[in-house]
């Protein structure tokens, strides 16, 4: 028996324009729900007006698009990289540092239409359910998500995509992906994800057509090509180019640049096979051009530590687990400038075939680092008879170990 449009409530719907939300779309309004599309511009090549249409064609009854690039460069990326944060020291939290802005996007339209509920598509072995639904919670307690890929008669109807693009051809839902590259992506002006299809066979090298931001590596130019990276408080606030005297300083336009550059010269892939939040191993493949990274040379010894033990780790979990909205969140984000302060500078980088290489790196901030106190030609105001105290302070414990071993060895 049919259900009434609109009975079950009004509800707001995380909208990419791809197989499976607009698969969503439709089943939700079978439902009985009235369905708004809420689309986020997060930078990803998308025809977005294409996808408004798709999405009033197949019965949603408004259309959102909210242009979140600026405040995703400013509010999450940019401490992203202050904060050195990867997760499981390879991933790059392309698809982690997007999901805090659109979502509170997202909860803000549906306030704002009186929405009873709030959808997404994401797979309910996925990271991106958790990320989305808590940030949800954090915002406004009293919405309602609707997630259908956690619900039975929902995955039930559609075990996988070949389900989907059948019910895709019977609606007359025009999509992208096809039988022969039924890969899922997840793309920002950060990075672009790959999974599911042959990539979840981890031992399936992925095919050469299926990356599209950057240049195979071995296609890339045979001529490296410099940049020059400038940072304030841990900003980057200036990209120069040595070679067309390219000189960028908007923070957006500066990552957009970032991005072209790397594209071009192979920059940015990596293969990884990762552990869910939610205790799942997956394979994912990446793109992530304009995560470049620089040396420190202004940070003490024991704040670089306290950092990279006690920071670095944890806001990258904390991103990945989708905690932005969280105590643990507000604290982290607030600490990671406080070690940034000092860090002012420059750094010479060469981009070329798929590789990323620091030539060289300049401080404007007053140096720890001293060239004539560590340098093998000249004294520099350091006396060296004053390692050998170091040093027998340093040998006690050792010592100590080094003679109960020797003893032990005896016996």
């Amino acid at each position: 028996m049919s259900v009434a449009p609109g009975s079950k409530g009004k509800v707001l719907l995380a909208y990419s324009g791809g197989l499976d939300t607009s698969c969503i779309l439709v089943w939700l309004i079978e439902q009985g729900y009235e369905v708004l599309a809420y689309m986020a511009n997060v930078g990803q090549e998308e025809d977005f007006e294409a996808a408004r249409e798709k999405a009033l064609k197949v019965g949603a009854t408004k259309v959102f698009i909210e242009d979140l690039r600026r405040e995703l460069v400013e509010e999450l990326v940019i401490p992203t990289i202050q904060a050195n944060a990867v997760y499981e020291t390879v991933y790059l939290l392309g698809t982690s540092v997007a999901r805090p802005v659109i979502a509170r996007s997202q909860v803000a339209i549906a306030q704002q239409e009186g929405c009873t509920h709030v959808s997404h598509g994401c797979t309910g072995k996925g990271n991106d359910q958790v990320r989305f639904e808590l940030a949800y919670y954090a915002l406004d307690p009293n919405l309602k998500v609707v997630a259908p890929w956690r619900i039975p008669e929902f995955y039930e109807r559609f075990p996988g995509r070949n389900a989907l693009l059948a019910y895709a051809a019977e609606k007359n839902i025009p999509v992208s992906q096809t039988p022969s590259k039924p890969w899922s992506t997840d793309e920002n002006l950060f990075h672009i994800s790959y999974e599911a299809g042959i990539l979840e066979d981890p031992n399936t090298t992925p095919p050469r057509d299926m990356w599209k931001l950057t240049v195979d590596p071995e296609d890339a130019p045979n001529t490296p090509e410099r940049i020059t990276i400038t940072f304030k408080a841990g900003k980057p606030v200036r990209v120069t180019n040595e070679a067309d005297g390219t000189d960028v300083t908007d923070p957006l336009d500066l990552f957009l640049y970032l991005n072209t550059v790397a594209r071009r010269n192979g920059v940015g892939r990596i293969d990884i096979v990762e552990n869910r939040f939610i205790g799942i191993k997956s394979r994912g493949c990446y793109e992530t051009p304009a995560a470049l990274c620089c040396a420190l040379l202004t940070l003490t010894s024991r704040v670089r530590a306290y950092r990279d033990e006690h920071i670095t780790p944890v806001f990258g979990k904390m991103m990945y687990n989708g905690l932005y909205f969280s105590p643990e969140g507000d604290l982290l984000t607030k600490m990671v400038p406080l070690t940034q302060v000092d860090v002012n500078g420059s750094v010479r980088v060469k981009l070329y075939k798929g590789s990323l290489t620091m030539e060289g790196r300049w401080s404007e901030t007053e140096k720890l680092y001293d060239m004539e106190e560590s340098s093998m030609d000249v004294q520099g105001g350091f006396e060296p008879t004053d390692s050998d105290g170091f040093i027998k302070i340093q040998s006690i414990r050792l010592k100590k170990w080094g003679a109960k071993v020797k003893e032990q060895s005896k016996n």
